[in-house]
C-alpha cells in the first residue's frame, strides 16, 4: 500500500522550488562552496537544529539533530543523511530564467536538487521531531573529482558522529519521473583519472631518423592498452580503459618533442583496476624503452573506489520508496552504472545504500541542457524525511 506524501510537505513545493533555483544560480565548483555552505549552514539553524558545524572537509557542513527524546546514546541509534553540493566547470546552455549566472560554473548533476530536497527534510524532522535517536545530514562538497566525502572522513565525519548506517539519494534522467531503483552490491564503478607524458625528441618531419617521436611511442600505448581490457582482464568482470586526450605536435612538418595522454579507468571490482594500472604501467615502461622515449605516467589520480550498497540497508530503503510509489515504480535490480560516486567512500566505513530518484526524459547528466526537476522535489523529501522516521522508530507509548 502507498502512503500519500504529508500536506505539510506537498506545501513547500514552491519554497524548494525557490531554494533550488536559487543554488542553480549560483553555482559553486569543488572546495570553493562558500555560498552554498553558508545558506545551508543559516537554513539549519533557523529550522532549530541542535547543532551545526561549518567547514568539515573545507567546505562541508554537518547538522545534528535529536529526536523527542534527545540525544542518541551511541551509534546504534544514529543515520546519516548526505547530499553533494558542488558544480561542475562547464558553461550552461538551458536558457532558463534561472540558469547559471556565472561562465564556466554550472549545476550540471542535480546536486542544487539534492541539497535542496535534504534541506526541505531538514526542516520537516526539525519540526515534527517524530524520530528516537540522531540523525547526522551531512552536505558535502567536492564530489565531481575533489574526493569531499573523503575530505569530510579524514576531517573526522564518522569518528565525531559514529552512524549505524549512511544514506544517499541521486537523481537520474534515465529513470521515470518520481521513480526509484537501486540494488544490493556494486551500482558504481572504481573511477579514475590518468596522465601519461611521453618526452622524446623533436626533428623536421622529413628526417624522422633523426628524432624520437613521442607521438608514435603515444599511438602504440593507445593500442597496447586496448588488449590490457581484451586479453588480461577477467571478461565476467566489467571494466573500461579509456584515452580521451591525446595531444602532440602543432606542424605538420615537426615531429614533436612530447606527447600527452590522458583518460580514465573504470571497474566494479578494486582489485581488477589496480590490475589495470600495475599493466599500463608495465606498458609504458616497456614501450618507453622500445621507442627511446621516457614516458612519465600518473596513475590512479583522484581514485574513487566502487560503490558497494549494503543489501540490508538497500533493502530498507527501497521499502521506503515503495510506500511513496507502489512497488512498480521501485526497480530494485537497478543495472550497474560506470560512473563514479564519492559516497563510495563513506559505504566503505559503514553499512549504506544509495538510491536514484527519476528526474524525468531530461537532457542527460553533466550536459549542458540539463536542468534538475522540481516537481520531484517534495517526493524527495517525503522520502528522506519517512527513510528518517522508520529507520530511527519512536517508542510506543507504554511500550
Amino acid at each position: 500500500m502507498t502512503l500519500p506524501i504529508p500536506n505539510a510537505i506537498a506545501a513547500m513545493a514552491p519554497e524548494l522550488t525557490e531554494w533550488r533555483r536559487d543554488l542553480h544560480m549560483h553555482p559553486e565548483l569543488a572546495y570553493e562552496e562558500s555560498r552554498t555552505a553558508r545558506v545551508v549552514a543559516e537554513r539549519l539553524r533557523a529550522f532549530g537544529f541542535d547543532e551545526v558545524h561549518e567547514g568539515v572537509g573545507r567546505t562541508g557542513v554537518v547538522g545534528i539533530l535529536h529526536g523527542a527524546d534527545g540525544p542518541a546514546a551511541d551509534a546504534s541509534r544514529r543515520i546519516l543523511l548526505r547530499a553533494d553540493m558542488d558544480a561542475l566547470p562547464m558553461d550552461e546552455a538551458t536558457g532558463l530564467p534561472w540558469a547559471s549566472r556565472h561562465a564556466g560554473r554550472m549545476h550540471a548533476c542535480g546536486h542544487d536538487g539534492h541539497t535542496a530536497m535534504l534541506l526541505g527534510a531538514a526542516r520537516r524532522l526539525a519540526q515534527t521531531r517524530a524520530f528516537s535517536g540522531t540523525i547526522v545530514f551531512c552536505f558535502q562538497p567536492a564530489e565531481e573529482g575533489g574526493a569531499g566525502a573523503e575530505a569530510m572522513i579524514a576531517d573526522g565525519l564518522l569518528d565525531r558522529w559514529p552512524v549505524r548506517a549512511a544514506f544517499g539519494l541521486h537523481n537520474d534522467p534515465q529513470t521515470a519521473e518520481g521513480a526509484f531503483a537501486t540494488a544490493p552490491g556494486p551500482v558504481l564503478a572504481y573511477a579514475d583519472q590518468f596522465r601519461i607524458r611521453i618526452r622524446g625528441k623533436g626533428g623536421h618531419a622529413a628526417h624522422p631518423d633523426m628524432a624520437r617521436d613521442p607521438l608514435m611511442a603515444g599511438v602504440q600505448l593507445v593500442s597496447a592498452f586496448q588488449t590490457i581490457i581484451s586479453r588480461r582482464r577477467d571478461p565476467m568482470q566489467p571494466a573500461v580503459l579509456s584515452v580521451t586526450r591525446f595531444h602532440a605536435g602543432s606542424a605538420t612538418n615537426v615531429i614533436a618533442d612530447e606527447a600527452e595522454l590522458g583518460g580514465t579507468v573504470r571497474a566494479f571490482d578494486d582489485s581488477v583496476a589496480r590490475m589495470i594500472i600495475d599493466q599500463m604501467r608495465a606498458q609504458c615502461r616497456l614501450i618507453g624503452e622500445a621507442m627511446g622515449v621516457e614516458i612519465e605516467a600518473e596513475l590512479g589520480l583522484d581514485a574513487y573506489p566502487a560503490l558497494v550498497n549494503d543489501p540490508e540497508a538497500t533493502a530498507f530503503a527501497a521499502d521506503i520508496c515503495q510506500e511513496l510509489v507502489g512497488a512498480e515504480r521501485v526497480n530494485r535490480a537497478a543495472r550497474p552504472s560506470l560512473g563514479g560516486e564519492d559516497f563510495a567512500f563513506i559505504a566503505r566505513r559503514v553499512p549504506a545504500a544509495f538510491v536514484f530518484i527519476g528526474n524525468g526524459p531530461s537532457a542527460p547528466l553533466h550536459h549542458p541542457a540539463y536542468d534538475f526537476n522540481d516537481q520531484i522535489l517534495p517526493l524527495g523529501v517525503a522520502w528522506w524525511s519517512r527513510l528518517a522516521e522508520r529507520a530511527l522508530p519512536r517508542a510506543e507509548a507504554g511500550g
